[in-house]
């Protein structure tokens, strides 16, 4: 069973009372991301010849160094230089490490994301911060209201247990709330140090291709509950294939999170793809007609499967791979680095319908539907909305 929040399509309304939630509810705009990555570059050569190295004894090292370079990455941003994120401090370090880097580096993100919105901080109603390698209490976006000048109401949604779907959730939650809060703005921060998780005393398979496949990002965008340039939400729905929570998790030790990858993983879209396809249906739309696709770039297998098992053109997935080649995956960032790189191309039209779709832990998926707007006024939408319901 879908659970999905959508707005009626305006021949389902027959009240003055459900067209105005119509309004309301396509007026959820998400604007362009801000996105930064650390300075310090590991390269997939650079990857290959640390696995050799740190690893030399492994059973696992050749399936690895070559899942490794199957992947793509040409190159990862990390927080640290290599040789210090090889080492291991302890969990309390490394903890002390993500607060102060998420305290140094989302700032200036948050207020390129802002200024992206045509926003300022007391313009936000509500902060969703995103996150899984590192803790926080209070929240992260505890420390934003008292730093960044936020109002004191602002309301905080802190996501921590999600992993790489966090992302799309994060789309998911804004679109909600402003379903609830007409008018409401919410900023959507996701902050990943993947480096931070490394644990060099794991040798098996799925740990030794996280090694080098997951980099490090901060990124944010908004959601605004009216007006703003980007894809106007109308549709988001979630769903979780039974029986699969230990496919991806962490077990946490005394050293910190270590990730756990089940070699099933790879196949989770054959079952995935339909959701997609039975989500994009209700809504009256093709899924292979689409127009864009923000696809959660966890491997090159999950796209090339998704490819497949939906209908469409690897080209489709153009954003997600970039990201995926440039950055490695950025775990929760992932979508909202695509995102941003389809605001780059600068070639989508107005009207031009499209998917956000982020996978992760449970398994879960989190999925949102979408036009693109170039923002046009309220009064304007009043006025073409009326045209096909009468007040």
């Amino acid at each position: 069973m879908l659970h999905v929040l959508t707005a009626p399509h305006p021949g389902e309304v027959s009240s003055v009372r459900s067209s105005q939630r119509v309004k309301e509810t396509a007026l959820a705009t998400i604007c362009r991301p801000a996105i930064a990555v650390p300075e310090n570059v590991i390269t997939m050569d650079e990857t290959l010849d640390m696995a050799r190295r740190v690893y030399s004894g492994s059973p696992h090292l050749p399936l690895a160094l070559r899942l490794i370079t199957n992947t793509g990455v040409r190159k990862r941003h990390i927080v640290q230089p290599l040789e210090r994120t090889l080492q291991h401090p302890g969990f309390e370090i490394r903890n002390k490490i993500y607060e102060r880097e998420a305290k140094r580096r989302v700032p200036p993100v948050v207020q390129q994301a802002l200024a992206n919105a045509e926003l300022t901080a007391r313009d936000v109603d509500a902060i969703i911060y995103v996150s899984c390698t590192g803790f926080m209490m209070p929240s992260m976006t505890a420390w934003l209201i008292n730093s960044m000048g936020f109002r004191s109401d602002t309301r905080q949604i802190p996501i921590a247990q999600l992993g790489c779907a966090a992302g799309a959730a994060a789309i998911n939650r804004a679109h909600d709330f402003c379903v609830a809060h007409p008018r409401a703005n919410v900023l959507i921060v996701a902050c990943e140090f993947c480096s931070l998780c490394y644990q060099p005393s794991d040798g098996d398979v799925g740990s030794l291709l996280s090694d080098g496949l997951f980099g490090d990002a901060v990124a944010a965008t908004v959601v605004r509950g009216e007006g703003g340039t980007g894809v106007r939400l109308q549709r988001n729905a979630a769903y979780l294939i039974p029986d699969t929570e230990d496919w991806i998790s962490y077990d946490v030790k005394d050293t910190g999170f270590h990730f756990r990858l089940d070699k099933r993983v790879p196949g989770t879209m054959e079952p995935l793809a339909p959701v997609l396809r039975e989500i994009s249906g209700q809504h009256g739309w093709d899924v292979q007609g689409l127009d864009f696709y923000i696809i959660h770039a966890g491997g090159p297998r999950i796209l090339d499967d998704l490819c497949k098992y939906l209908g469409v053109a690897p080209e489709e997935f153009r954003f997600s791979r970039s990201t995926l080649t440039e950055y490695g995956n950025i775990a929760s960032a992932v979508v909202l680095d695509s995102l941003a790189r389809m605001f780059d191309e600068n070639e989508v039209t107005d009207g031009a319908r499209g998917m956000i779709a982020g996978f992760g832990p449970g398994i879960t998926a989190e999925v949102s539907l979408g036009q693109w707007t170039a923002g046009e006024t309220e009064f304007e939408f009043e006025e073409a909305f009326s045209e096909v319901v009468p007040a």
